[in-house]
This record gives structure tokens, C-alpha cells and sequence, in this order.
């Protein structure tokens, strides 16, 4: 019986050196999505010269009247915040690379050892062991790759966002030239 009890010592041994190896790395964080909150907002200023003599006064009238009609007319505020806070950053934290590979080593081994005669329990924890960190390797690897392409999907979706208000941007900016022209202003 002694034997018995040594075995099982070495075998809960091996196993909490396994689950504290697998504690070792710290969990990877990713960004989703992946918005740059430090690029700056698209440029919208317009500058406008009075070629008739308007009043200050005149030319503040003008310019919010433009600015009315140039944000009617694309949809595009240049006041507004272009990202909601929510959509700006998610952080999202994930096992440890390797986890699944060490917990399956793990619970192989355990399993191993105890479906297996008691004569080759060792040999059965060892195959169970080998077994169990293949099959955990395979979950790693398919969570790394579904977290590339979720990250390629947050980039393509990310880039064609920042297009779209850089186009309703030019839009605002050549409305607000055409309304400033057409209330008799040189605009740049």
C-alpha cells in the first residue's frame, strides 16, 4: 500500500506543477476594436474673406446659417464627437497562451492514472498527460486563430468607418464653401 500512496504523491506533484506552470504567463489583452482614439477628428475648417463689407455680426450670422444648412444637407456635424465612448475601446482579456495546453495535460494525467491498472498507473498518466496536451494544443491554437480574425474584422470595419466620416467631412466642406461663396465671401 505504500507504493500506492508514493505514486499518487508524485502524481499530484506532477499535476500542481502543471496547473502553476500554466499560471506563469500573464492572460494576452487585445483591443476590440482596434479604433485609433488618438487620431485626430477629420479637418473642417473653412476660412472665408467678406468681399462686400459684411459686419462681424453679418459674417457670425452667415457662418451658422451655412453651418445649419451645409449639416442638413450631409448629415455631417462637425460638433459632434465622431465615436461614442463605447465604441472607441473594449478591452477583452483572454487565457494565457498555452492555458488550454497545461489544463489538458492536467486532467489527461489524472485521467491516465486513474483508469489505468494499478501496476501502470504511472505509464497511464504519462500517455493520459501526452494526450490531454495535444487535444489542449488544438483548442489554443483554434482560440488564437479565431482571435486574428475577429481582430482583422474589427480593423476592416474600424477603416472603412474613419472613410466614411472623412468623406461626410469633405461633403460638409465643400457645402459650407458653397453656401459662403453664394453669400457673396471669398472662401479657402
Amino acid at each position: 500500500m505504500k507504493p500506492r500512496i508514493r505514486h499518487w504523491k508524485g502524481v499530484m506533484m506532477v499535476g500542481v506543477g502543471c496547473v502553476l506552470a500554466a499560471c506563469a504567463y500573464p492572460p494576452t489583452v487585445r483591443t476590440v476594436p482596434a479604433e485609433d482614439a488618438a487620431s485626430p477628428p477629420p479637418p473642417t475648417q473653412v476660412y472665408f474673406y467678406p468681399l462686400h463689407n459684411q459686419t462681424p455680426e453679418q459674417q457670425d450670422r452667415d457662418r451658422y446659417q451655412c453651418y445649419l444648412w451645409a449639416k442638413s444637407q450631409t448629415g455631417f456635424d462637425p460638433s459632434a464627437p465622431q465615436l461614442a465612448p463605447h465604441q472607441r475601446l473594449q478591452v477583452i482579456a483572454e487565457p494565457a497562451p498555452g492555458s488550454d495546453t497545461a489544463a489538458g495535460a492536467v486532467a489527461g494525467a489524472i485521467i491516465g492514472s486513474v483508469i489505468s491498472s494499478p501496476h501502470h498507473s504511472a505509464e497511464g498518466a504519462i500517455a493520459g498527460a501526452m494526450t490531454g496536451a495535444m487535444i489542449g494544443a488544438t483548442s489554443d491554437a483554434a482560440r488564437q486563430q479565431q482571435a486574428a480574425s475577429l481582430q482583422e474584422h474589427y480593423d476592416r470595419q474600424s477603416a472603412q468607418e474613419r472613410a466614411r466620416i472623412e468623406r461626410e467631412a469633405s461633403d460638409y466642406r465643400r457645402a459650407m464653401m458653397a453656401c459662403l461663396e453664394g453669400r457673396g465671401y471669398s472662401v479657402r
